[in-house]
C-alpha cells in the first residue's frame, strides 16, 4: 500500500484487506455525498422524485456500512492488529458510522423535500439554504480526501469550518423565524424548512468527526472534545 500514512506489512494479504476496506469507505463516503447533493436539490427544487432516489440510496450505504463493519471485526480477530493498524481499524469503524449518520440526515432533508413538493412554494431563504447545502458537501469531501491520503493538516482545515458552518446555520435560523413572524400562514412550511437545515448542520458536524478520526489515526491522538488550539497544537506537534 502507497497511500501515505499506511504502513506495509510482511502479507500482502494484510495489505490487500486493508486497502479493500479503504477503498469501500471512500465508496461509501461518495454515494452519502451524492446523496447530501441530491436531497438539497430536491428540496430547493421540490422535486419529489428526486427525493425518492435518495431514499433508494439508503439501501446501498446501509449495505456497505455491514460490509465495512463485519470486514474490520474479521481483520481484528484473525489479525490482531496493533499500533497504528489497530487506529486505523478503529478510525474505520468510527467513519463508516457518521457516513451512515450522513446518509440518515440526507434522508430526512429528502422527506421535507417530498412533503413541501405538495405544498405552495416557499422562496425566502432558499438561497441561503443552497449556499449552506454546498458548503457542507463541501466539507463532507475535504474529509473524505483528508482520509483517503490520511492527512492530518488537511483534517485540521475541516475541522475549522465546523464553525463556519455552525455561524451559517444560526444566521438562517434566524431569517427563518424572522420570516414565520412576517408571514403567519408559512409557519407550517417554514418549520419542515428549517428542520432540513438542521439536518445540514448535523451533516457539518459528522464531516467534523471524521476529520477527527483522521487526526487520530496519523497523531495517536483522541482531539474528541478538545479547543481548536488544542488540536492545532497535536497536529502540528508543538
Amino acid at each position: 500500500m502507497t497511500t501515505p500514512g499506511y504502513k506495509s506489512h510482511i502479507s500482502s494479504q494484510f495489505n490487500a484487506e486493508l486497502e479493500d476496506v479503504r477503498q469501500r469507505v471512500l465508496a461509501m463516503g461518495g454515494l452519502v455525498e451524492q446523496q447530501i447533493i441530491d436531497a438539497t436539490r430536491a428540496l430547493m427544487e421540490l422535486d419529489a422524485e428526486l427525493a425518492e432516489s435518495v431514499f433508494r440510496a439508503d439501501d446501498k450505504v446501509d449495505q456497505l456500512e455491514v460490509y465495512i463493519d463485519d470486514e474490520c471485526s474479521r481483520i481484528l480477530a484473525r489479525r490482531q492488529p496493533t499500533a497504528s493498524d489497530l487506529r486505523l481499524v478503529h478510525a474505520v469503524i468510527k467513519t463508516i458510522t457518521d457516513l451512515e449518520r450522513i446518509g440518515d440526515e440526507s434522508h430526512k432533508i429528502a422527506k421535507m423535500a417530498h412533503e413541501l413538493s405538495a405544498q405552495e412554494r416557499i422562496y425566502e431563504n432558499m438561497v441561503e439554504t443552497g449556499h449552506l447545502s454546498r458548503q457542507v458537501s463541501q466539507m463532507v469531501r475535504a474529509a473524505l480526501d483528508a482520509f483517503a491520503r490520511m492527512d492530518a493538516d488537511a483534517a485540521l482545515a475541516v475541522v475549522r469550518e465546523d464553525a463556519v458552518i455552525d455561524r451559517e446555520y444560526e444566521a438562517l435560523l434566524r431569517q427563518c423565524i424572522t420570516y414565520m413572524m412576517e408571514e403567519p400562514r408559512t409557519i407550517g412550511r417554514v418549520i419542515d424548512l428549517i428542520w432540513a437545515v438542521r439536518s445540514l448542520e448535523r451533516i457539518g458536524d459528522h464531516a467534523k468527526n471524521i476529520a477527527e478520526y483522521v487526526i487520530y489515526f496519523v497523531k495517536g491522538k483522541d482531539v474528541r472534545h478538545v479547543s481548536i488550539e488544542q488540536m492545532e497544537k497535536e497536529v502540528r506537534g508543538s
